[in-house]
């Protein structure tokens, strides 16, 4: 049977009481319990933070492009090329040469005919070049390795067979150019003149027969 304990007359336990060693180890743990802990929260806060965008930041300088930790600057958006002007388009015009040159006719060409003209200075044909410098642009987005490994049939079955079909059509913008592998030809053919609309509208501009020109007085 175990041993009963006496409690004192009022109901009430004295407390416990720990000799003054004791105490301060227990303090001490406790102490030391706290500084860890708000050392692990210091290394959370700086493994969440942000890199530094600069190595150089600490010494107050700036950082250099292509070093590391350089802000990535973006590539400039492509542009249609009949946008660009100066030598910004002639620029744009000799890399497309040397592609639809060196790669598209050559691989892609065929045979002149009747059925498929073509033009040895096409770039003097506006729409010809538009159109070829979309294709140039469709083409090297979709052999970027990120267009996947079908980028390239994707190419060829929404890009190149369409805008071929098109530009050396029969009846298209080179019809009145070269036929015939023998026989160089280029020939720009007039477009379509202004609408009836704006014609009248550029003709009610100008100043009857006697009239002062506004626009020079």
């Amino acid at each position: 049977m175990p041993e009963s304990i006496d409690l004192p007359d009022d109901g009430e336990m004295e407390p416990v009481r720990l000799p003054d060693s004791n105490l301060e180890s227990v303090e001490a743990t406790v102490r030391k319990l706290m500084e860890q802990q708000a050392e692990q929260a210091r290394q959370l806060d700086s493994l969440s933070a942000p890199p530094d965008p600069s190595p150089f930041a600490a010494f107050g300088l700036p950082s250099l492009p292509g070093m590391p930790g350089a802000p990535m600057q973006a590539p400039p958006e492509p542009r249609p090329i009949l946008e660009l002007e100066g030598d910004e388009f002639e620029d744009e015009l000799d890399a497309l040469s040397d592609w639809v040159d060196g790669y598209l006719i050559r691989i892609y060409g065929a045979e002149v005919t009747t059925a498929a003209p073509w033009c040895k200075q096409w770039q003097e044909h506006d729409d010809v070049v538009g159109w070829l410098h979309a294709l140039w642009m469709a083409y090297q987005q979709h052999k970027d390795p990120e267009a996947g490994p079908s980028g390239m049939f994707v190419w060829h079955r929404d890009f190149l067979t369409h805008c071929l079909a098109h530009v050396r059509a029969a009846g298209g913008p080179l019809s009145a150019c070269q036929t015939d592998p023998d026989r160089d030809a280029h020939r720009l053919l007039p477009g379509p003149a202004s609408s009836t609309r704006s014609a009248r509208a550029a003709s009610a501009d100008q100043p009857e027969p006697g009239e002062p020109d506004q626009a020079g007085a």
